[in-house]
């Protein structure tokens, strides 16, 4: 094909994990900058394939939602919308909290989406996710290499800090952990929450200082 133009089948995008699903990351290995677009698929039923969120960052995106293959049941501000293979959903209201579980091991859903009337730019949470494939092999160092990198760019995205705190406690980097975690929180008080439970973080759980972060009030806080 020209250079205009590429093809790839979902087996060839680079996979990571986000939030426990299998993420194939199609804006990103395609290089797509006018709209956010990824697949998502659940290892087995009853899967959480698409998390609770609402689209509520600066420019909030309106998102439509394609069943690739098996079978998902969306939940859009507390309705429930059936969606077998073939099934299109889109959510118009950016603020609509939105959902989908997956009824079928193996279950795609493709996403994608876009601030209307604005230009798209890269969402916060996928800035770091691809960091996320050295959790697979615990690279702990290449993941903190990466990320730290990344937190020189954007020192104000919560995510980027949090998943850094997490790849430094798992590497045994106790002092970097709680200060990056420290900052994620004070930036985004939903992370204290994400802390509260996450195994990534038991390396520091026994410091006082973890207590007092993941005591701090939690604030509010996607998919394509």
């Amino acid at each position: 094909m020209s250079a205009e133009s590429r093809a790839a089948h979902i087996s060839e995008f680079e996979i990571g994990t986000h939030e426990g699903r299998r993420w194939a990351q199609v804006r990103a290995t395609f290089g797509i900058g006018a709209f956010g677009v990824n697949a998502w698929t659940a290892d087995g039923p009853d899967q959480i394939i698409i998390n609770e969120h609402e689209e509520d960052g600066p420019r909030p995106h309106e998102e439509l939602y394609f069943v690739v293959k098996g079978h998902a049941v969306f939940t859009i501000n507390g309705d429930e919308v059936d969606a077998p293979a073939g099934t299109f959903v889109f959510v118009r209201d950016p603020a609509a909290k939105r959902k989908a579980v997956a009824k079928e091991a193996e279950t795609t859903v493709l996403a994608a989406g876009g601030p209307r009337g604005h230009a798209f730019e890269t969402v916060e949470w996928e800035r770091g996710a691809q960091a996320l494939r050295h959790w697979a092999t615990k690279d702990w160092e290449a993941a903190i290499a990466e990320l730290s990198e990344l937190h020189g760019e954007h020192p104000e995205d919560a995510t980027i800090l949090y998943n850094l705190a997490c790849a430094e406690s798992m590497a045994g980097r106790r002092e970097d952990a709680l200060g990056h975690l420290r900052q994620s929180v004070q930036l985004d008080g939903k992370f204290a929450g994400l802390a509260a439970d996450d195994s990534d973080l038991d390396a520091i759980r026994d410091d006082p200082e973890f207590s007092a972060i993941a005591g701090q009030t939690d604030t509010p806080g996607p998919s394509s």
